[in-house]
Parts: C-alpha cells; structure tokens; sequence
C-alpha cells in the first residue's frame, strides 16, 4: 500500500521558487482511502506505546497530526507560527534555508513528562522538526518520537533528528 501512497504525492516544479521540486500531498489528501492509509502507516509503529499526547506543526503537521491523535485517543496540540496563538506562550527560533523563523506553543501545552509524537507532512532539512523538538523540551515534554508522511532523503533532514526516533512513510 506505501508504493499506492507515493502515486498520491505530486511533483510540481519551481514552487515555491525556482529550482525546487515541491512534493504536493493534495492528491493523498482528496482521496479518502489514501488518507486513511496514511494515517494508519503513521499510528502503526506507535501502538502500545506509551505516548500520550501528539503535536503537530503548522500547517499540514496540523492535518495529519489531527488524525493520528483520533485514531489513538489522544490530545493534539499545535506548534503554531508566530501571534496565532490566543493565550501566554513559549517561543524557539529557527533558521530555513530561506531565512528564520519561529514556532510556538502555549506555556500549558504539555505537562512534565509528557510523552510526545510530533507529526509533519514533510521532513526536509529538519530545522522545523528539530525545533519543535526543542519547544516540546522547553515546556517539559519528552519527544518519544518524530513522523512524516513524507522524507527528501536527499536533504538529510534526518540528520538534525540524531536524537530521537524517526519514523517515514514515503522515501524520496
């Protein structure tokens, strides 16, 4: 079923700027029976594990990370961009290979000791995911995990994730 899933991912060149080849996962997400694969190659390696909360980064994290807490009965908590969140937060900086940016998060998301699963539609060259990692530790959670529908092998974002168990469905 994975080989199914990585005919649901569309190629479009020169998006968001010249030279890169954007991985569009539209295509899985119009089509029900796909996402509802996805979602279960996702939970898979996870059950019976003791994760108890799952967090997702904006905006597709936010998509697939939705899921997975439902299909595990868990809550979800969004690592959101900056000023989208309503109440008192903590912050991490970034670099991109484009600039910087910023995640955050509210300052009562997670609980000491709290064992996360961060989901992402992509693993590229990891600076998002490794900062969620380091604000999910801010605020006193345990990134039990990291997972992507999507891995650009080629950009060796896993290398970033040294840490931490990564686990993709789709391999680039």
């Amino acid at each position: 079923m994975i080989n199914q899933l990585k005919h649901k991912i569309r190629d479009i060149p020169d998006f968001p700027k010249e030279g890169i080849l954007f991985k569009d996962i539209t295509p899985l997400l119009k089509d029900p029976a796909a996402l509802k694969c996805a979602t279960h190659q996702l939970v898979e390696p996870f059950l019976g594990s003791d994760i108890n909360v799952i967090a997702g980064m904006e905006a597709r994290g936010f998509i697939f990370g939705s899921l997975v807490a439902w299909e595990m009965g868990l809550p979800f908590v969004p690592l959101r961009k900056p000023n989208k969140l309503p109440y008192d937060v903590e912050s991490v900086s970034y670099e991109l290979e484009y600039g910087s940016a910023r995640l955050e998060a509210h300052i009562d998301a997670f609980t000491k000791g709290d064992r996360v699963l961060l989901i992402d539609d992509l693993l590229a060259t990891g600076g998002t995911a490794k900062a969620s990692c380091e604000l999910v530790e801010k605020l006193g959670g345990i990134v039990h995990a990291c997972a992507f529908v999507v891995e650009l092998d080629f950009l060796q974002g896993r290398e970033k994730l040294k840490a931490y168990d990564v686990h993709s469905l789709l391999h680039f």
